[in-house]
């Protein structure tokens, strides 16, 4: 492991972390689909992206948890009183009461700057299959310029079962950390990949859930301590 900076690692993730919340009603910073933006067509199996048609890219599978409308998600965790603590605070959790903290960004971030001791568990990973959905989506996420679109991580539940027991109390971070909380403008706080994990663990019978307002974001820029991995 190799100690970081955090004062510059609040610069080099400054960029990520808006630009995520530029995006904060999809389930991840990339995670664009063909459906969202309006180029898939159930009715004729193909999609069109940029002039590309696809045939038979209709077969998006069913809604997973991770996909339900965030105010349904943010009435179960306020229901199972998922608390949201600030960086400074998370930090004290983790060294004087052994709490865990789950990193779920990408692992070659996670890789790049974590806190010491976080677990990585990617809730999105780039996307893998080659269906004709998946194709249609890849086509999508280029049509924007994205050349490495992601999708829901289906290992994500399981992975985290051999790490983390369902007894251990967690705190789930992203990197922009999305809120609960109302305001004026998003009078039902703010989605965030975090969140959706946090979500998916009260569903699957985590019960000491956590959740880490304002994302790593937060803790590079108040220069809290931080490893990679070479």
């Amino acid at each position: 492991m190799a100690a970081l900076s955090s004062s510059s690692l609040y610069h080099k993730f400054h960029y990520s972390a808006l630009a995520y919340h530029s995006n904060s009603n999809h389930e991840s910073s990339s995670c664009f689909t063909a459906k969202a933006v309006g180029y898939s067509s159930r009715r004729t199996g193909s999609s069109i992206c940029g002039g590309l048609r696809i045939q038979n890219a209709a077969t998006k599978p069913a809604k997973s948890p991770a996909e339900e409308e965030w105010k349904i998600k943010r009435q179960l965790l306020l229901e199972k009183r998922v608390r949201s603590v600030d960086a400074k605070e998370a930090l004290r959790l983790q060294k004087e009461n052994n709490f865990v903290i789950l990193d779920v960004r990408p692992e070659a971030e996670f890789k790049e700057a974590h806190p010491p001791g976080a677990i990585n568990v990617q809730i999105y990973r780039l996307i893998k299959e080659w269906t004709a959905w998946d194709i249609a989506r890849r086509a999508a996420f280029a049509f924007f310029g994205i050349f490495s679109g992601t999708e829901e991580n289906p290992e994500f539940i399981r992975s985290l079962e051999s790490k983390i027991d369902k007894s251990a109390k967690i705190i789930v971070a992203c990197s922009a950390g999305g809120t609960m909380k109302p305001s004026q403008n998003l009078p039902e706080g703010q989605q965030s990949r975090s969140l959706i994990a946090a979500y998916l663990l009260v569903l699957n019978g985590y019960t000491n859930v956590y959740h880490l307002e304002g994302g790593l974001y937060n803790w590079f820029k108040e220069d809290l301590p931080s490893e990679s991995e070479e």
